[in-house]
């Protein structure tokens, strides 16, 4: 049997496992340890604790559970609930202006967790029942909600960047300014769009009545404000610091949880029962993350030393004769098919060892393709039939609210982040001008 055949069986039977339901790290990790065994013997069973010994040297792995404590200290003590009481007031009077807000909040919460959950538990629980009461259209602001979390992996400190600039072996800090301004970017046309909607169909996203506008004094508005500060100081102790390189990224991740657990303090909301939820679900994500890396690295070894990637590359650029920005084009769009059954940090450790060093080869920015890579994974995770956020939506959404609610609600938002995808493609320096204005290239 050809090596080449081999890697189409390791493949295609991982893919087998992961449909019927397996989990994804069992899968992964399963497929890259029997092959390993099956192509070197008793030589190959030293390439699962090869991993094991790589991961647990892998220093830039302790940002991991620092990022995501600091996303669920700042849901579980609900800091995200002051600033949305800010966002109300101040963008109620516009045309759909809370459905605004919301995006905003959700901008504040990315740049505070880098985590798409925490934004859609925020959205789901403090968002939506405010949105619904004050009459907007249950559908529209369904797709909002899922919209505005999804930018939770773009927005830095992204830990979908960080675990991109891992495999890829590119700077993390580059990586996170390459994601900022395509971040607002998409906020934007998230905004823009909205606005339009509902100026158009006023029905859909009300204002605030005159009552409710003259009930709230400027004196309350500047008050508000005060709600954004916290947010603030937390992002420029983490991500500012790590930036003008005063903090690394692992210290930079120390200081935002450090930062996140004081403002839980100083708010008076670190409660054991805070404290309790907090670490036990950094733990099941942590090591949900762990597991999965550990065997995409044994995969990723075995497909390398069958030469999967030059197998790839002249499958796609000589025998099919696609140009770089074809081949480009249909990992996107593969992305997109894995995104409608997997997350994104299966699709990462799945398919990175065959594409990086094929988009490397192409000619191709490593940086910029991890901010395409990251906003191909927003569009999958609103894509049926299983799209991540779908399930998360259902899983918090008041009952009125159905799956086809949801389904329907993510049609508008999923063209707008095509329309952002594109943009970003034919206009590199969107991701690329801020890390090398910084890093002075």
């Amino acid at each position: 049997m050809s090596y080449e055949m081999i890697a189409l069986l390791m493949f295609s039977t991982m893919m087998l496992m992961l449909l019927t339901g397996q989990r994804v790290f069992g899968a992964i990790g399963f497929v890259g340890a029997f092959a390993a065994l099956f192509l070197w013997g008793d030589g190959g069973s030293i390439m699962p604790f090869s991993a094991t010994i790589k991961l647990m040297k892998w220093y830039p792995l302790l940002t991991l559970p620092m990022f995501i404590f600091m996303g669920y200290i700042m849901s579980e003590s609900r800091i995200a609930d002051d600033l949305y009481e800010m966002f109300h007031v101040w963008m109620g009077p516009v045309q759909g202006g809370l459905a605004i807000g919301t995006i905003f909040l959700m901008v504040v919460i990315s740049a505070m967790n880098g985590l798409s959950v925490a934004g859609m538990a925020i959205g789901a629980t403090i968002a939506l029942p405010e949105l619904l009461r004050r009459n907007y259209d249950k559908v529209m602001v369904t797709g909002v909600i899922q919209a505005g979390s999804s930018l939770g992996i773009l927005v830095p400190p992204s830990v979908v960047l960080v675990l991109y600039g891992m495999i890829a072996r590119q700077p993390v800090g580059q990586l996170w300014l390459a994601g900022a301004i395509p971040g607002l970017v998409m906020a934007g046309l998230f905004m823009l769009y909205i606005w339009i909607r509902c100026t158009l169909q006023p029905h859909l996203g009300p204002p605030l009545s005159k009552q409710e506008r003259a009930e709230v004094t400027w004196r309350k508005k500047f008050k508000l404000l005060r709600a954004g500060i916290l947010p603030l100081v937390i992002f420029f102790s983490m991500t500012g610091l790590f930036v003008m390189g005063v903090t690394s990224l692992v210290e930079s991740s120390a200081v935002g949880a450090t930062t996140a657990t004081l403002a839980a303090l100083f708010k008076g909301r670190l409660t054991k029962q805070v404290m309790e939820t907090t670490l036990r679900k950094t733990l099941e994500v942590t090591c949900m993350f762990m597991w999965i890396i550990l065997a995409a690295l044994c995969f990723g070894a075995v497909f390398d030393g069958l030469g999967a990637v030059k197998t790839i590359k002249f499958l796609f650029v000589d025998r099919m004769d696609l140009s770089p920005w074809e081949v480009l084009i249909l990992m996107q769009i593969s992305y997109i098919i894995m995104g409608m059954f997997l997350d994104d940090t299966a699709m990462l450790v799945i398919v990175a060892p065959l594409y990086v060093p094929l988009v490397g080869s192409l000619g191709f920015d490593l940086i910029w393709y991890g901010v395409l890579y990251t906003i191909t994974c927003q569009i999958a995770y609103m894509t049926p039939p299983f799209g991540y956020n779908l399930f998360l939506m259902r899983a918090m959404a008041p009952p009125e609210i159905s799956l086809a609610d949801i389904y329907r609600s993510i049609i508008p938002f999923v063209f707008v982040m095509i329309l952002g995808l594109v943009l970003i493609m034919i206009f590199p320096e969107i991701a690329l001008w801020l890390p090398n204005w910084f890093y002075g290239k």
